[in-house]
Protein backbone atom coordinates (compact mmCIF):
# COMPACT_ATOMS: atom_id res chain seq x y z
CA UNK A 1 0.00 0.00 0.00
CA UNK A 2 1.30 3.47 -0.87
CA UNK A 3 1.48 5.21 2.48
CA UNK A 4 -0.50 8.44 2.53
CA UNK A 5 -2.33 7.66 -0.71
CA UNK A 6 -6.07 7.67 -0.20
CA UNK A 7 -8.97 7.78 -2.56
CA UNK A 8 -10.54 11.10 -3.29
CA UNK A 9 -13.85 11.24 -1.51
CA UNK A 10 -15.47 12.55 -4.64
CA UNK A 11 -16.77 9.13 -5.53
CA UNK A 12 -18.85 8.90 -2.33
CA UNK A 13 -19.52 12.62 -1.85
CA UNK A 14 -22.60 14.43 -3.07
CA UNK A 15 -22.42 15.51 -6.67
CA UNK A 16 -23.64 19.09 -6.42
CA UNK A 17 -25.29 20.36 -9.61
CA UNK A 18 -23.93 23.48 -11.25
CA UNK A 19 -21.43 24.71 -13.79
CA UNK A 20 -18.70 27.28 -14.15
CA UNK A 21 -20.60 30.45 -15.02
CA UNK A 22 -19.20 33.62 -16.59
CA UNK A 23 -20.36 35.44 -13.45
CA UNK A 24 -18.19 33.28 -11.19
CA UNK A 25 -15.26 33.30 -13.60
CA UNK A 26 -15.17 37.10 -13.74
CA UNK A 27 -15.63 37.43 -9.97
CA UNK A 28 -12.71 35.06 -9.38
CA UNK A 29 -10.47 36.96 -11.80
CA UNK A 30 -11.22 40.26 -10.04
CA UNK A 31 -10.67 38.74 -6.60
CA UNK A 32 -7.49 36.96 -7.69
CA UNK A 33 -6.06 40.34 -8.73
CA UNK A 34 -5.39 40.77 -5.01
CA UNK A 35 -2.33 38.62 -5.71
CA UNK A 36 -0.92 41.38 -7.92
CA UNK A 37 -0.02 43.55 -4.94
CA UNK A 38 1.92 40.74 -3.27
CA UNK A 39 3.65 39.72 -6.48
CA UNK A 40 4.51 43.28 -7.48
CA UNK A 41 6.19 43.86 -4.15
CA UNK A 42 8.13 40.58 -4.32
CA UNK A 43 9.47 41.56 -7.71
CA UNK A 44 10.05 45.27 -7.23
CA UNK A 45 12.05 45.29 -4.00
CA UNK A 46 14.95 43.20 -5.27
CA UNK A 47 15.35 45.31 -8.41
CA UNK A 48 15.17 48.59 -6.54
CA UNK A 49 17.78 47.52 -4.00
CA UNK A 50 20.10 46.68 -6.88
CA UNK A 51 19.82 50.20 -8.38
CA UNK A 52 22.86 52.41 -7.76
CA UNK A 53 20.73 55.56 -7.44
CA UNK A 54 18.62 53.97 -4.70
CA UNK A 55 21.58 52.52 -2.80
CA UNK A 56 23.62 55.73 -2.95
CA UNK A 57 20.72 57.78 -1.57
CA UNK A 58 19.50 55.52 1.24
CA UNK A 59 22.26 52.95 1.84
CA UNK A 60 25.57 54.63 0.90
CA UNK A 61 27.69 52.15 2.89
CA UNK A 62 26.26 49.25 0.87
CA UNK A 63 26.72 51.23 -2.35
CA UNK A 64 30.42 51.81 -1.72
CA UNK A 65 31.00 48.20 -0.65
CA UNK A 66 29.18 46.90 -3.73
CA UNK A 67 31.39 49.01 -6.00
CA UNK A 68 34.60 47.88 -4.28
CA UNK A 69 34.99 44.73 -6.40
CA UNK A 70 38.62 44.09 -5.50
CA UNK A 71 38.37 44.06 -1.72
CA UNK A 72 34.89 42.66 -1.17
CA UNK A 73 33.94 38.99 -1.22
CA UNK A 74 31.35 38.46 -3.97
CA UNK A 75 29.07 36.68 -1.50
CA UNK A 76 29.08 39.60 0.96
CA UNK A 77 28.59 42.68 -1.23
CA UNK A 78 25.04 43.39 -0.11
CA UNK A 79 25.21 42.18 3.49
CA UNK A 80 23.41 44.96 5.40
CA UNK A 81 20.76 44.52 8.09
CA UNK A 82 19.32 47.96 7.33
CA UNK A 83 18.93 47.08 3.66
CA UNK A 84 17.25 43.77 4.45
CA UNK A 85 14.98 45.52 6.96
CA UNK A 86 13.67 47.62 4.06
CA UNK A 87 12.57 44.42 2.33
CA UNK A 88 11.52 42.33 5.31
CA UNK A 89 9.56 44.94 7.30
CA UNK A 90 6.62 44.42 4.92
CA UNK A 91 6.29 40.78 5.89
CA UNK A 92 6.32 41.47 9.61
CA UNK A 93 3.51 43.99 9.13
CA UNK A 94 1.61 41.48 7.00
CA UNK A 95 1.93 38.91 9.80
CA UNK A 96 0.26 41.20 12.34
CA UNK A 97 -2.37 42.45 9.86
CA UNK A 98 -3.43 38.93 8.88
CA UNK A 99 -4.47 38.18 12.47
CA UNK A 100 -6.75 41.23 12.57
CA UNK A 101 -7.98 40.45 9.06
CA UNK A 102 -9.41 37.17 10.36
CA UNK A 103 -12.03 39.02 12.43
CA UNK A 104 -12.91 41.39 9.59
CA UNK A 105 -13.21 38.52 7.11
CA UNK A 106 -15.46 36.48 9.40
CA UNK A 107 -17.73 39.26 10.69
CA UNK A 108 -17.94 41.59 7.69
CA UNK A 109 -17.13 39.39 4.70
CA UNK A 110 -14.25 38.55 2.41
CA UNK A 111 -14.69 41.49 0.01
CA UNK A 112 -14.28 44.12 2.75
CA UNK A 113 -10.92 42.61 3.71
CA UNK A 114 -9.83 42.84 0.06
CA UNK A 115 -10.95 46.48 -0.11
CA UNK A 116 -9.06 47.41 3.06
CA UNK A 117 -5.98 45.61 1.83
CA UNK A 118 -5.95 47.43 -1.49
CA UNK A 119 -6.58 50.84 0.07
CA UNK A 120 -3.78 50.59 2.63
CA UNK A 121 -1.38 49.19 0.03
CA UNK A 122 -2.17 52.20 -2.17
CA UNK A 123 -1.19 54.55 0.65
CA UNK A 124 2.07 52.67 1.20
CA UNK A 125 2.95 52.92 -2.50
CA UNK A 126 2.54 56.69 -2.41
CA UNK A 127 4.69 57.04 0.70
CA UNK A 128 7.49 54.92 -0.75
CA UNK A 129 7.48 56.78 -4.06
CA UNK A 130 7.91 60.10 -2.26
CA UNK A 131 10.39 58.88 0.38
CA UNK A 132 13.23 61.21 1.34
CA UNK A 133 14.76 59.06 4.09
CA UNK A 134 14.93 55.47 5.31
CA UNK A 135 12.22 56.04 7.93
CA UNK A 136 9.69 56.98 5.24
CA UNK A 137 10.67 53.88 3.30
CA UNK A 138 10.11 51.62 6.30
CA UNK A 139 6.74 53.20 7.20
CA UNK A 140 5.66 52.84 3.58
CA UNK A 141 6.71 49.20 3.63
CA UNK A 142 4.69 48.62 6.79
CA UNK A 143 1.57 50.01 5.09
CA UNK A 144 2.25 47.76 2.11
CA UNK A 145 2.54 44.84 4.51
CA UNK A 146 -0.83 45.58 6.09
CA UNK A 147 -2.37 45.55 2.63
CA UNK A 148 -0.72 42.24 1.76
CA UNK A 149 -1.84 40.70 5.07
CA UNK A 150 -5.52 41.55 4.45
CA UNK A 151 -5.45 40.47 0.80
CA UNK A 152 -3.62 37.19 1.37
CA UNK A 153 -5.98 36.30 4.19
CA UNK A 154 -9.21 36.90 2.26
CA UNK A 155 -8.54 36.20 -1.43
CA UNK A 156 -7.78 32.43 -1.25
CA UNK A 157 -10.87 31.90 0.95
CA UNK A 158 -13.05 33.87 -1.46
CA UNK A 159 -11.85 31.87 -4.45
CA UNK A 160 -12.31 28.48 -2.77
CA UNK A 161 -15.83 29.38 -1.63
CA UNK A 162 -16.99 30.85 -4.96
CA UNK A 163 -15.63 28.14 -7.26
CA UNK A 164 -17.60 24.99 -8.17
CA UNK A 165 -15.74 22.14 -6.46
CA UNK A 166 -14.74 20.57 -9.79
CA UNK A 167 -12.91 23.77 -10.78
CA UNK A 168 -11.79 24.94 -7.35
CA UNK A 169 -8.13 24.13 -7.94
CA UNK A 170 -7.84 26.01 -11.23
CA UNK A 171 -9.75 29.08 -10.03
CA UNK A 172 -7.92 29.27 -6.72
CA UNK A 173 -4.57 29.10 -8.50
CA UNK A 174 -5.64 32.32 -10.21
CA UNK A 175 -4.34 33.98 -7.04
CA UNK A 176 -0.87 32.51 -7.56
CA UNK A 177 -1.04 33.41 -11.26
CA UNK A 178 -1.65 37.03 -10.32
CA UNK A 179 1.29 36.88 -7.90
CA UNK A 180 3.52 35.67 -10.74
CA UNK A 181 2.19 38.34 -13.10
CA UNK A 182 2.87 40.97 -10.43
CA UNK A 183 6.46 39.71 -10.13
CA UNK A 184 6.91 39.76 -13.91
CA UNK A 185 5.49 43.28 -14.31
CA UNK A 186 7.75 44.49 -11.50
CA UNK A 187 10.84 42.93 -13.08
CA UNK A 188 10.06 44.50 -16.47
CA UNK A 189 9.46 47.91 -14.87
CA UNK A 190 12.73 47.66 -12.94
CA UNK A 191 14.62 46.84 -16.11
CA UNK A 192 13.46 50.06 -17.78
CA UNK A 193 13.40 52.41 -14.78
CA UNK A 194 17.01 51.47 -13.98
CA UNK A 195 17.92 53.20 -17.26
CA UNK A 196 16.24 56.51 -16.37
CA UNK A 197 18.81 59.29 -16.10
CA UNK A 198 18.69 61.53 -13.06
CA UNK A 199 18.52 58.78 -10.44
CA UNK A 200 14.75 58.82 -9.85
CA UNK A 201 13.81 55.59 -11.63
CA UNK A 202 13.38 53.81 -8.30
CA UNK A 203 10.52 56.22 -7.46
CA UNK A 204 8.64 55.05 -10.55
CA UNK A 205 9.21 51.42 -9.55
CA UNK A 206 7.99 51.88 -5.97
CA UNK A 207 5.12 54.17 -6.96
CA UNK A 208 3.96 51.69 -9.58
CA UNK A 209 2.58 49.56 -6.74
CA UNK A 210 -0.38 51.96 -6.72
CA UNK A 211 -1.66 50.40 -9.97
CA UNK A 212 -2.34 46.85 -8.68
CA UNK A 213 -3.58 48.41 -5.43
CA UNK A 214 -6.16 50.42 -7.35
CA UNK A 215 -7.27 47.33 -9.30
CA UNK A 216 -8.15 45.28 -6.21
CA UNK A 217 -9.56 48.26 -4.29
CA UNK A 218 -12.00 49.22 -7.03
CA UNK A 219 -12.67 45.61 -7.98
CA UNK A 220 -13.62 44.67 -4.41
CA UNK A 221 -16.44 47.23 -4.46
CA UNK A 222 -18.21 45.35 -7.24
CA UNK A 223 -17.54 41.79 -6.07
CA UNK A 224 -20.44 39.66 -4.79
CA UNK A 225 -20.20 38.11 -1.34
CA UNK A 226 -19.75 34.35 -1.17
CA UNK A 227 -22.78 32.28 -0.08
CA UNK A 228 -20.67 30.90 2.80
CA UNK A 229 -20.01 34.40 4.09
CA UNK A 230 -23.64 35.49 3.72
CA UNK A 231 -24.87 32.45 5.66
CA UNK A 232 -22.20 33.04 8.28
CA UNK A 233 -23.59 36.59 8.69
CA UNK A 234 -27.24 35.39 8.97
CA UNK A 235 -28.38 36.23 5.43
CA UNK A 236 -29.58 32.77 4.40
CA UNK A 237 -32.19 33.82 1.84
CA UNK A 238 -29.77 36.12 0.05
CA UNK A 239 -27.17 33.37 0.20
CA UNK A 240 -29.48 30.88 -1.53
CA UNK A 241 -30.23 33.33 -4.34
CA UNK A 242 -26.55 34.05 -4.69
CA UNK A 243 -25.74 30.33 -4.78
CA UNK A 244 -28.30 29.79 -7.55
CA UNK A 245 -26.74 32.57 -9.59
CA UNK A 246 -23.13 31.51 -9.20
CA UNK A 247 -23.91 27.83 -9.91
CA UNK A 248 -26.19 28.69 -12.86
CA UNK A 249 -28.98 26.32 -11.70
CA UNK A 250 -32.08 26.62 -9.51
CA UNK A 251 -31.66 23.28 -7.73
CA UNK A 252 -28.95 24.03 -5.16
CA UNK A 253 -30.73 22.37 -2.22
CA UNK A 254 -28.04 19.85 -1.32
CA UNK A 255 -25.16 22.31 -1.39
CA UNK A 256 -27.17 25.01 0.36
CA UNK A 257 -28.22 22.67 3.16
CA UNK A 258 -24.63 21.59 3.69
CA UNK A 259 -23.51 25.22 3.81
CA UNK A 260 -26.21 25.99 6.38
CA UNK A 261 -25.28 22.91 8.43
CA UNK A 262 -21.64 23.96 8.42
CA UNK A 263 -22.62 27.49 9.43
CA UNK A 264 -24.80 26.27 12.27
CA UNK A 265 -21.93 24.16 13.54
CA UNK A 266 -19.56 27.12 13.30
CA UNK A 267 -21.91 29.39 15.29
CA UNK A 268 -21.64 27.03 18.22
CA UNK A 269 -17.96 27.82 18.36
CA UNK A 270 -17.48 30.90 20.52
CA UNK A 271 -13.71 31.03 20.30
CA UNK A 272 -12.40 29.84 16.90
CA UNK A 273 -8.79 30.53 17.94
CA UNK A 274 -9.21 28.22 20.90
CA UNK A 275 -11.29 25.72 18.94
CA UNK A 276 -8.59 25.20 16.34
CA UNK A 277 -6.42 23.66 19.06
CA UNK A 278 -8.90 20.81 19.61
CA UNK A 279 -7.82 17.27 18.74
CA UNK A 280 -10.24 16.99 15.80
CA UNK A 281 -8.55 19.96 14.14
CA UNK A 282 -5.03 18.59 14.54
CA UNK A 283 -4.70 17.76 10.81
CA UNK A 284 -5.90 21.22 9.79
CA UNK A 285 -3.62 23.04 12.23
CA UNK A 286 -0.65 20.95 11.10
CA UNK A 287 -1.24 21.87 7.45
CA UNK A 288 -1.97 25.52 8.30
CA UNK A 289 1.48 25.75 9.87
CA UNK A 290 3.72 23.39 7.92
CA UNK A 291 2.60 24.04 4.34
CA UNK A 292 3.40 27.79 4.42
CA UNK A 293 6.51 27.05 6.50
CA UNK A 294 7.81 24.64 3.87
CA UNK A 295 6.72 26.89 1.01
CA UNK A 296 9.12 29.58 2.12
CA UNK A 297 11.93 27.11 2.77
CA UNK A 298 11.91 26.11 -0.88
CA UNK A 299 14.13 29.20 -1.26
CA UNK A 300 11.85 30.75 -3.89
CA UNK A 301 11.77 34.19 -2.28
CA UNK A 302 15.55 34.27 -2.44
CA UNK A 303 15.12 34.12 -6.21
CA UNK A 304 12.10 36.40 -6.48
CA UNK A 305 12.74 39.42 -4.29
CA UNK A 306 16.53 39.19 -4.39
CA UNK A 307 16.95 38.01 -7.99
CA UNK A 308 18.80 41.08 -9.32
CA UNK A 309 20.95 41.28 -6.18
CA UNK A 310 21.63 37.54 -6.36
CA UNK A 311 22.58 37.64 -10.02
CA UNK A 312 24.86 40.65 -9.46
CA UNK A 313 26.42 38.85 -6.51
CA UNK A 314 27.33 35.81 -8.59
CA UNK A 315 28.92 37.95 -11.28
CA UNK A 316 26.23 39.26 -13.64
CA UNK A 317 26.40 42.89 -14.79
CA UNK A 318 23.69 45.42 -13.93
CA UNK A 319 21.60 44.97 -17.10
CA UNK A 320 22.22 41.23 -17.20
CA UNK A 321 21.04 40.77 -13.62
CA UNK A 322 17.80 42.68 -14.23
CA UNK A 323 17.15 40.87 -17.51
CA UNK A 324 17.78 37.51 -15.85
CA UNK A 325 15.15 38.34 -13.23
CA UNK A 326 12.72 39.23 -16.05
CA UNK A 327 13.37 35.82 -17.62
CA UNK A 328 12.76 33.96 -14.35
CA UNK A 329 9.59 36.02 -13.85
CA UNK A 330 8.32 35.02 -17.29
CA UNK A 331 9.05 31.36 -16.59
CA UNK A 332 7.15 31.71 -13.32
CA UNK A 333 4.03 32.95 -15.12
CA UNK A 334 4.09 30.33 -17.89
CA UNK A 335 4.67 27.45 -15.47
CA UNK A 336 1.76 28.56 -13.29
CA UNK A 337 -0.56 27.89 -16.23
CA UNK A 338 0.60 24.26 -16.12
CA UNK A 339 -0.76 24.02 -12.58
CA UNK A 340 -4.05 25.68 -13.60
CA UNK A 341 -4.50 23.20 -16.44
CA UNK A 342 -3.71 20.02 -14.53
CA UNK A 343 -4.34 20.52 -10.80
CA UNK A 344 -7.97 19.33 -10.97
CA UNK A 345 -7.03 16.32 -13.13
CA UNK A 346 -3.70 15.16 -11.73
CA UNK A 347 -4.43 16.24 -8.18
CA UNK A 348 -2.43 18.12 -5.57
CA UNK A 349 -0.11 15.36 -4.37
CA UNK A 350 1.40 14.52 -7.77
CA UNK A 351 2.19 18.17 -8.50
CA UNK A 352 3.68 18.63 -5.03
CA UNK A 353 5.94 15.61 -5.43
CA UNK A 354 7.07 16.30 -9.01
CA UNK A 355 7.83 19.94 -8.21
CA UNK A 356 9.78 18.95 -5.12
CA UNK A 357 12.03 16.54 -7.04
CA UNK A 358 12.63 19.12 -9.76
CA UNK A 359 13.56 21.88 -7.30
CA UNK A 360 15.84 19.57 -5.32
CA UNK A 361 17.88 18.56 -8.36
CA UNK A 362 18.18 22.13 -9.66
CA UNK A 363 19.34 23.53 -6.32
CA UNK A 364 22.09 20.92 -6.13
CA UNK A 365 23.24 21.78 -9.65
CA UNK A 366 23.18 25.57 -9.04
CA UNK A 367 25.23 25.07 -5.85
CA UNK A 368 27.82 23.07 -7.79
CA UNK A 369 27.98 25.66 -10.60
CA UNK A 370 28.52 28.55 -8.19
CA UNK A 371 31.04 26.54 -6.16
CA UNK A 372 33.08 25.76 -9.27
CA UNK A 373 33.21 29.45 -10.21
CA UNK A 374 33.62 31.23 -6.87
CA UNK A 375 34.58 28.51 -4.39
CA UNK A 376 34.63 29.61 -0.76
CA UNK A 377 36.61 32.80 -1.28
CA UNK A 378 34.07 34.50 -3.53
CA UNK A 379 36.90 35.94 -5.61
CA UNK A 380 36.44 35.61 -9.37
CA UNK A 381 35.90 37.60 -12.50
CA UNK A 382 32.37 38.01 -13.82
CA UNK A 383 30.75 34.91 -15.24
CA UNK A 384 31.26 34.23 -18.93
CA UNK A 385 28.16 34.50 -21.12
CA UNK A 386 27.91 30.75 -21.61
CA UNK A 387 28.38 29.97 -17.91
CA UNK A 388 25.79 32.61 -16.97
CA UNK A 389 23.26 31.10 -19.38
CA UNK A 390 23.68 27.68 -17.74
CA UNK A 391 23.14 29.17 -14.25
CA UNK A 392 20.02 31.01 -15.39
CA UNK A 393 18.74 27.89 -17.17
CA UNK A 394 18.78 25.76 -14.03
CA UNK A 395 17.36 28.57 -11.92
CA UNK A 396 14.52 28.81 -14.46
CA UNK A 397 13.88 25.05 -14.26
CA UNK A 398 13.81 25.40 -10.48
CA UNK A 399 11.35 28.33 -10.71
CA UNK A 400 9.13 26.30 -13.06
CA UNK A 401 9.02 23.44 -10.56
CA UNK A 402 7.94 25.80 -7.81
CA UNK A 403 5.42 27.60 -10.03
CA UNK A 404 3.38 24.49 -10.76
CA UNK A 405 3.67 22.94 -7.31
CA UNK A 406 4.52 24.63 -4.02
CA UNK A 407 3.73 28.12 -5.30
CA UNK A 408 0.01 27.76 -6.09
CA UNK A 409 -0.68 24.69 -3.95
CA UNK A 410 0.80 26.39 -0.90
CA UNK A 411 -2.18 28.76 -1.05
CA UNK A 412 -4.78 26.40 -2.55
CA UNK A 413 -4.59 23.44 -0.18
CA UNK A 414 -4.85 25.38 3.12
CA UNK A 415 -7.77 27.47 1.82
CA UNK A 416 -9.83 24.40 0.86
CA UNK A 417 -9.31 22.05 3.82
CA UNK A 418 -10.64 24.06 6.78
CA UNK A 419 -14.19 23.65 8.14
CA UNK A 420 -16.17 26.89 8.31
CA UNK A 421 -15.97 27.26 12.11
CA UNK A 422 -12.20 27.69 11.98
CA UNK A 423 -11.75 28.81 8.37
CA UNK A 424 -10.92 32.46 8.96
CA UNK A 425 -8.70 31.76 11.96
CA UNK A 426 -6.87 28.92 10.20
CA UNK A 427 -6.30 30.98 7.05
CA UNK A 428 -4.85 33.75 9.24
CA UNK A 429 -2.45 31.22 10.74
CA UNK A 430 -1.43 30.16 7.23
CA UNK A 431 -0.77 33.77 6.20
CA UNK A 432 0.96 34.56 9.49
CA UNK A 433 3.33 31.58 9.24
CA UNK A 434 4.00 32.44 5.60
CA UNK A 435 4.87 36.02 6.53
CA UNK A 436 6.99 35.06 9.55
CA UNK A 437 9.09 32.73 7.42
CA UNK A 438 9.29 35.26 4.59
CA UNK A 439 10.36 37.95 7.06
CA UNK A 440 13.07 35.76 8.59
CA UNK A 441 14.42 34.64 5.22
CA UNK A 442 14.37 38.20 3.86
CA UNK A 443 16.17 39.47 6.95
CA UNK A 444 18.88 36.81 7.09
CA UNK A 445 19.34 35.79 3.45
CA UNK A 446 22.14 38.21 2.57
CA UNK A 447 23.98 37.38 5.80
CA UNK A 448 23.49 33.65 5.15
CA UNK A 449 24.80 34.09 1.60
CA UNK A 450 27.84 35.89 2.98
CA UNK A 451 28.63 33.12 5.49
CA UNK A 452 27.24 29.95 3.90
CA UNK A 453 28.20 30.94 0.34
CA UNK A 454 27.11 28.30 -2.18
CA UNK A 455 26.09 26.00 0.70
CA UNK A 456 23.00 28.21 0.99
CA UNK A 457 21.49 26.42 -2.01
CA UNK A 458 22.24 23.07 -0.39
CA UNK A 459 20.48 24.33 2.75
CA UNK A 460 17.28 24.96 0.78
CA UNK A 461 17.68 21.68 -1.10
CA UNK A 462 17.66 19.83 2.23
CA UNK A 463 14.35 21.43 3.17
CA UNK A 464 12.83 20.60 -0.22
CA UNK A 465 13.70 16.94 0.45
CA UNK A 466 12.07 17.09 3.91
CA UNK A 467 8.88 18.73 2.65
CA UNK A 468 8.51 16.20 -0.15
CA UNK A 469 8.63 13.39 2.42
CA UNK A 470 6.01 15.25 4.46
CA UNK A 471 3.66 15.48 1.47
CA UNK A 472 4.12 11.83 0.54
CA UNK A 473 3.14 10.54 3.97
CA UNK A 474 0.77 13.10 5.46
CA UNK A 475 -1.14 15.06 2.80
CA UNK A 476 -4.28 13.36 1.45
CA UNK A 477 -5.61 14.11 -2.03
CA UNK A 478 -8.28 16.84 -2.00
CA UNK A 479 -9.16 17.24 -5.67
CA UNK A 480 -12.82 16.95 -6.64
CA UNK A 481 -14.14 17.15 -3.06
CA UNK A 482 -16.78 19.78 -2.15
CA UNK A 483 -15.27 22.17 0.37
CA UNK A 484 -17.95 21.46 3.02
CA UNK A 485 -17.37 17.69 2.76
CA UNK A 486 -13.59 17.83 3.20
CA UNK A 487 -13.88 16.00 6.53
CA UNK A 488 -14.32 12.78 4.52
CA UNK A 489 -10.78 13.12 3.18
CA UNK A 490 -9.26 13.38 6.63
CA UNK A 491 -11.37 10.52 7.96
CA UNK A 492 -10.12 8.23 5.18
CA UNK A 493 -6.44 9.10 5.70
CA UNK A 494 -4.24 6.34 7.16
CA UNK A 495 -2.90 8.60 9.93
CA UNK A 496 -5.24 11.59 10.35
CA UNK A 497 -8.40 9.46 10.39
CA UNK A 498 -8.04 8.73 14.10
CA UNK A 499 -8.38 12.44 14.91
CA UNK A 500 -11.71 12.97 13.07
CA UNK A 501 -14.93 12.00 14.95
CA UNK A 502 -17.53 10.13 12.87
CA UNK A 503 -20.16 12.78 13.60
CA UNK A 504 -17.99 15.46 11.99
CA UNK A 505 -18.24 13.85 8.55
CA UNK A 506 -21.02 15.64 6.68
CA UNK A 507 -23.17 13.13 4.83
CA UNK A 508 -20.84 10.35 5.93
CA UNK A 509 -23.44 7.60 6.33
CA UNK A 510 -20.93 4.94 5.36
CA UNK A 511 -18.95 5.90 8.45
CA UNK A 512 -21.99 5.61 10.70
CA UNK A 513 -22.92 2.19 9.38
CA UNK A 514 -19.42 0.88 9.77
CA UNK A 515 -18.72 0.38 6.06
CA UNK A 516 -14.95 0.09 5.63
CA UNK A 517 -12.98 3.12 4.56
CA UNK A 518 -11.38 2.60 1.16
CA UNK A 519 -7.61 2.86 0.85
CA UNK A 520 -5.77 2.65 -2.45
CA UNK A 521 -3.25 -0.15 -2.71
Amino acid sequence: MAVGSVTSAAGDAKNYPGRLTVYVFMACIIAASGGLIFGYDLGISGGVTAMDSFLSKFFPAVFHKEKDDKSTNQYCKFDSQTLTLFTSSLYLAALVASLYASTVTRKFGRKLSMFIGGLVFFAGAGLNAGAINVSMLIVGRILLGIGVGFANQSVPLYLSEMAPYKYRGALNIGFQLMITLGILFANVINYFTAKIHGGWGWRVSLGGAAVPAAIITIGAIFLPDTPNSLIERSSAEEAKKKLQRIRGVLDVTDEFEDLVAASEASKKVEHPWRNILERKHRPHLTMAILIPFFQQLTGINVIMFYAPVLFKTIGFGDDASLMSSVITGLVNVIATFVSIMFVDNWGRRKLFMEGGIQMFICQIIVAVLIALKFGLTGQSDNLSKGYAIIVVLFICIYVAGFAWSWGPLGWLVPSEIFPLEIRSAAQSITVAVNMVCTFIIAQVFLTMLCHLKYFLFLFFAFWVFVMSIFIFFLLPETKGVPIEEMSRVWKQHWYWGKYIPDEDVIGGKELETGRPVKIVD
